[in-house]
């Protein structure tokens, strides 16, 4: 009888006879070889007899199936073929059944290892993968070339490094660090709420030095105006011809990465100056408009707490924001270090790491990154069950929510998870990296009404109990229809 022998992961060491003609690997407690891996799928790959052998076909995960360093969508199994899944790894034994055609000669379609830059034990560059069709009234995306795909494939290393260089600065906030860095490359803003001395301002700056942006900061103050922040035209005398012209004093947010410190401290007509600048990457002064330089990131900081003679961002300023990122207090143990750490001699100073065509190139490849039908429709889900007024929405939405996210929620929310995929060195997005991205994009998008405050309830709240509500896609979205399969087979 058939078997597999895992030699790496959870299940070292066992074996597992194939019988019934099918099996199921993933992380839901469904399957019949359940994974402990946050790498898998909740249905990652399926094991079936066809055609008198044992197949393979990955379930549209994630992070792909390899089979003998390369990945695979269905593939027939030969003795000894090595599979990887995650950080687990088995071999297959065809127990005496009849031998799988050679890779040639095989009846089922095999994904070179160049489709995806994910293969665990890739070495080589990729190559770009062949577009999809392009549906009815759509444009064709760009696909991505052999570079984007390389410099994806070392994301996770350039990650590593990012990673290595803050900590010599900032300790600890790892969540906080991950979410500026998806805002960043998805080429959205961010909010930064958090408690004075959390090292907002600190996180910020050390950030944009590892990345070699130029950096600026905007202390919000009552009195600031909106020329503070754009720039003023100025009268100016030649010294040869002595003729009198203005001249455009830019302002600081002519940078890569702007602090807007305590954005709320300032009345509204000042942080509408930011608008025209987050939304179009330009600024207008006088019959002028000037360019911003790419790649352009705003981060405003509010204090959570103190909110006397403040004036608060109204709704459709908030939605320009993609996060709204939450500054925790420290862990003990890095609350210790920190003080070890600060109330000594300077520290080493972070290092580059990336340069901002890095960035500007990485802010692209997020674009050009497909995503799956079954993703966009979970995206689509769980914004609408965001909405008191969505016939579908669950009955503690319509309780206890004023108002809903709108249609910019859920091309954020692709949006962030492309860019985290891109992160970790994939170009494929799950539902997984949707939830994660979820907290920061609907947190302050969803309104609570009275009953809510009520009971003490905040937008947080409701988006994990959202999270829990709306489920992720079947086992039947990861499997290809039978029409699919029968592509897929080669004459």
């Amino acid at each position: 009888m058939a078997r597999i022998v895992l030699t790496k992961g959870d299940h070292k060491g066992r074996e597992i006879e194939l019988s019934g003609g099918e099996l199921v690997i993933g992380r839901d407690d469904d399957c019949g070889l359940m994974l402990v891996d946050s790498k898998v799928s909740r249905h990652h790959a399926k094991l079936h007899f066809q055609d008198g052998v044992w197949s393979l076909s990955d379930l549209d995960s994630a992070n792909g199936t390899g089979v003998n360093e390369k990945l695979i969508t269905t593939v027939a199994l030969k003795e000894d073929d090595v599979v990887a899944i995650g950080d687990t790894v088995f071999i297959y034994k065809n127990g005496g059944l009849p031998a799988a055609a050679a890779a040639g000669d095989s009846d089922v379609e095999v994904v070179p290892e160049e489709r995806n830059a994910v293969a665990a034990p890739a070495k080589a560059a990729p190559a770009p993968a062949p577009a999809a069709p392009a549906k009815a009234g759509s444009a064709p995306a760009k696909a991505a070339t052999a570079e984007d795909l390389k410099l994806v494939g070392q994301m996770q290393q350039s990650m590593d490094a990012i990673r290595r260089e803050v900590s010599k600065v900032i300790i600890g906030q790892d969540d906080v660090l991950n979410q500026i860095l998806m805002c960043i490359i998805a080429g959205g803003h961010a909010l930064l709420i958090g408690l004075p001395g959390l090292a907002k301002t600190l996180t910020v700056n050390t950030i944009a030095t590892v990345l070699d942006m130029k950096f600026k900061r905007i202390q919000f103050t009552p009195d600031l105006m909106p020329s503070d922040i754009t720039g003023t035209e100025v009268l100016e005398t030649d010294r040869v011809t002595q003729q009198k012209e203005f001249r455009f004093m830019q302002g600081p947010i002519f940078c890569n990465m702007l602090l807007a410190d305590e954005i709320n401290r300032t009345p509204p007509k000042t942080q509408a100056a930011l608008l025209e600048a987050m939304q179009e990457k330009c600024v207008s002064v006088g019959k002028e408009t000037y360019k911003l330089d790419k790649p352009f990131f705003v981060l405003a900081t509010q204090n959570p707490i103190e909110q006397e003679g403040t004036y608060p961002l109204p709704e459709a300023q908030l939605d320009r924001f993609m996060f709204n990122i939450f500054v925790d207090y420290p862990k003990r143990e890095e609350e210790m270090a920190i003080i070890a750490r600060t109330t000594m001699s300077a520290a080493e100073p972070p290092g580059v790491v990336m340069d901002k065509f890095a960035v500007i190139k990485l802010q692209e490849v997020v674009r050009k990154i497909p995503v799956s039908d079954h993703v966009i429709g979970y995206v689509i889900n769980l914004v609408r069950a965001t909405r008191p007024t969505d016939a579908e929405a669950p009955e503690f939405i319509k309780k206890y929510v004023s108002t809903g996210a709108g249609p910019r929620a859920g091309q954020f929310l692709v949006l962030a998870a492309k860019a985290r995929a891109v992160l970790e060195g994939r170009i494929h997005v799950s539902c997984n990296d949707i939830r994660s991205a979820a907290m920061p994009v609907l947190r302050h998008r969803v309104l609570t009404n009275f009953a809510a405050d009520s009971e003490g309830l905040k937008p947080h709240d409701i988006v994990n109990r959202l999270l829990a509500e709306v489920k992720e896609p079947g086992a039947e979205a990861y499997t290809p229809p039978a029409d699919a399969k029968k592509k897929a087979v080669k004459k």
